[in-house]
């Protein structure tokens, strides 16, 4: 035990998973202002109590440190709870579910929706489709990876896409067999639509980011590494300066704003104990669902389909040389084995030159669904963060097995990745997949659904994970992937008092039961952000 002032706040009488392998697993804590000044036992704690001490009984609940979601859209999570649910079974349930948001719009306002997948549906829609809802409102749906959407005529039209539009570079219009556009867009195509969608105000976005917010709490999640635009960074100021920011946010930057970053004498690290500027965000492919990312041989059954390589590693490196002069590292979104692999080059180029010596930068791939098995161990030999989605992995295994065919031995490749001793950190991608971090535990142990698909054993069963494991890269991870191991990740002295109560422990239930845990409360800076016992 160690002290520094007197608590404000004593939690006993429970199983404290502490992350701090010197003293693992303690029953007390003692919280002062926001910060863990002591662990130990109960006598312990109480020792050091004062008057106004508030104690807290927790009859033998479980604590863990908060929770971090290294891999979120915060503003499209949060817009997305507004929007048109497209996530489901049939394109004629989507198109039911566009028919009943219409009863809420007035002519000409936009209808927007998140979700859709035509591996689900066995085709994509179309224009025609959605323009059967209706042509007097522009309808625009992003599908479930992001990397593709789905327009009506009349979106097309504000946009100017017909037959005659050029694909913009690091995009495509599909068309139909006489070349006009079939209301499909993928990748930075779809911002020829997207720019069109009247945008919110900032203060706006800001409620519905802090509605978000209060989500997150609820699943434990006490910090997140945000990958949209300035629109989110926006609406994460104006929160803060409402004074009404509980999250502890790592704000990463889109490349195309690197140039204006350096130029303004933005630095990495930047911020304060609630948001702090990040690494440099950069796109290497696409993704499974709208067959984009990046292979070295076609998809199964796609003809000549390799996907789409935004970038090569000459390229990357480049953009790695004017990023590590700021003082940023990359986290590089890869998600097919070439996209992966070129990104792996373009790292390496930068270690063998010297560019990459800062002991503080932690360069990251974003995703790194599959890999090419010469790969495997060169993301720990060059030191490279390994930024995961383990929810992905059960929402992708039929497509994969489709698509991927036998590549995927080395898909979703947690337990290979650990074994070289590379640093993993886990997230949800939401909106892509819900943020509930449990979900993610129990597929990175069981790979299994909830119904306890495809097997006993799991999807690739050889990839599975340890739960202490699964844990560590929700907490230790990602803390170790900002520079803050030593204020976050573990309940240690001096740590920020960031902690979600379980039911339950964990290590005490089968792991079937993962899927279904939750907290009954949440607090982060030593304060509840959310209490339900």
């Amino acid at each position: 035990m160690s002290r520094f002032a007197q608590p404000d706040i004593i939690l006993f009488n429970a199983t404290i998973h502490t992350l701090n392998e010197r003293l693992d697993v303690v029953n007390a804590l003692a919280i002062t202002a926001d910060r863990i000044i002591a662990v130990g036992t109960i006598d312990e704690m109480f020792s050091i109590a004062a008057p106004g001490t508030e104690t807290i009984n927790l009859d033998g609940m479980c604590i863990l440190p908060g929770l971090t979601d290294s891999h979120i859209h915060i503003l499209k999570y949060a817009q997305n709870i507004e929007r048109v649910n497209c996530e489901l079974p049939s394109l004629d349930d989507c198109i039911r579910a566009l028919q009943t948001k219409l009863t809420e719009k007035v002519k000409g306002q936009w209808i927007q929706g998140h979700g859709w997948n035509q591996n689900v549906w066995n085709r994509f829609g179309t224009r025609s489709d959605l323009d059967e809802v209706s042509e007097d409102h522009p309808i625009y749906l992003t599908a479930k990876s992001l990397h593709a959407a789905w327009a009506n005529s009349t979106a097309l039209a504000i946009a100017g896409i017909d037959k005659h539009t050029l694909n913009p570079s690091g995009g495509e219009i599909q068309r139909d067999s006489n070349g006009e556009p079939t209301g499909i867009l993928f990748e930075s195509a779809m911002k020829l639509v997207s720019q069109h969608v009247p945008a919110n105000t900032s203060e706006g976005n800001a409620d519905l980011v802090a509605a978000a917010q209060e989500r997150l709490w609820k699943y434990g999640i006490t910090g997140v590494h945000d990958f949209d635009g300035p629109s989110a960074f926006s609406a994460l100021q104006l929160l803060h300066v409402r004074q009404e920011l509980g999250l502890r946010i790592i704000k990463h930057i889109p490349v195309n704003y690197l140039s204006s970053a350096i130029e303004i004498g933005l630095i990495p690290g930047f911020g304060n104990k609630w948001l702090r500027v990040g690494n440099i965000k950069v796109f290497m492919d696409g993704a499974l669902g709208p067959h984009t990312a990046a292979m070295f041989e076609p998809y199964e059954g796609q003809g000549d389909n390799v996907g789409m390589l935004l970038l090569d590693s000459n390229e990357l490196t480049e953009i790695g040389k004017g990023a590590i002069e700021a003082g940023f590292g990359l986290s590089v979104h890869a998600i097919g084995d070439r996209a992966n692999s070129v990104a792996l080059d373009a790292f390496e180029k930068l270690k063998r030159n010297q560019f990459d010596t800062h002991h503080q930068i932690r360069h990251r791939i974003e995703h790194l669904q599959l890999l090419h098995p010469q790969d495997v161990k060169r993301v720990s030999q060059l030191g490279v963060i390994a930024s995961m989605q383990p929810i992905h992995a059960i929402s992708d295994m039929q497509m994969a097995d489709k698509f991927w065919g036998k590549r995927c031995e080395y898909s979703y490749a947690w337990r290979s990745i650990v074994d070289t001793g590379a640093t993993i950190t886990f997230g949800s991608d939401a909106p892509v997949e819900d943020p509930n971090p449990f979900w993610g535990i129990h597929a990175a142990v069981t790979r299994q659904r909830p119904n306890g698909d495809p097997s006993p054993d799991g999807w690739i069963p050889k990839e599975k994970i340890s739960l202490l494991e699964a844990i560590k890269a929700y907490t230790r991870g990602p803390a170790f992937a900002v520079n803050q191991l030593h204020q976050l990740g573990s309940l240690t002295v001096g740590s920020y008092a960031d902690l979600l109560v379980l039911p339950t422990d964990p290590y005490k239930i089968h792991k079937s039961e993962l899927y279904d845990l939750l907290p009954l409360g949440t607090m982060s800076g030593g304060m509840w952000r959310f209490r339900d016992f």
